[in-house]
């Protein structure tokens, strides 16, 4: 396993910076699991990752639907890249039920980014990128976070039925990615908040 790369934001922008960078080098058949509590900004960073994919824009969670596919641009900045399946599993509280859903259908043609996946995708690839968003501002997200890891039942709570933006996305964020399995040996993620820079160990 990797060693944790932890970034601070100040911005949505800077956040949504970080994810476009990640997104221009990710390839068909990667994994993201996002976690973090309600309103840590979980959508924002899958925004910036579509920018960075090249793929249609409009991103918004798929609390209800669970899945939304946004298919790779042939007039974007990366015509020919892979599509983004962007899945909410806050309310599927087993692998079966992923399962369901069937992500394998895709998950070898496209990039995948779960929220609220952890402990609930891992077993669909052996590689993939565990990325964490923290509001800076306090503990109550990572509270939230373990509540849903741990099987807490949350489907009561209609605050995550608006959207998770609301009201703080300029608020300091803390964005932990590690990087798990194959795929991701050799790879440095520091350089993610830089411009314009390409993480090494990536062709």
């Amino acid at each position: 396993m990797s060693p944790l790369v932890e970034f601070s934001t100040s911005s949505a922008a800077e956040t949504q910076h970080i994810a476009h960078q990640l997104g221009a080098l990710l390839r068909a058949g990667d994994l993201l699991i996002l976690s973090g509590g309600l309103g840590a900004g979980k959508t924002t960073f899958t925004q910036g990752l579509g920018h960075g994919l090249g793929v249609r824009p409009g991103i918004i969670s798929p609390t209800f639907v669970l899945v939304r596919i946004h298919p790779n641009l042939a007039e974007g900045h990366n015509p020919g890249g892979p599509d983004l399946v962007h899945v909410d599993a806050y309310r599927l509280g087993s692998a079966a039920e992923i399962d369901d859903i069937d992500l394998e259908n895709t998950l070898d043609g496209a990039v995948t980014v779960v929220e609220w996946g952890a402990d609930r995708v891992e077993h669909l690839a052996e590689s993939r990128l565990e990325i964490e968003l923290v509001r800076a501002t306090g503990a109550d997200d990572h509270a939230s976070t373990q509540d849903t890891a741990a099987g807490h039942d949350t489907s009561n709570d209609f605050s995550h039925d608006f959207s998770e933006e609301e009201g703080g996305e300029d608020e300091a964020r803390i964005v932990r990615i590690r990087a798990v399995g194959p795929r991701w040996e050799g790879v440095d993620l520091s350089g993610l908040a830089e411009e314009n820079q390409r993480p090494s160990g990536v062709e």
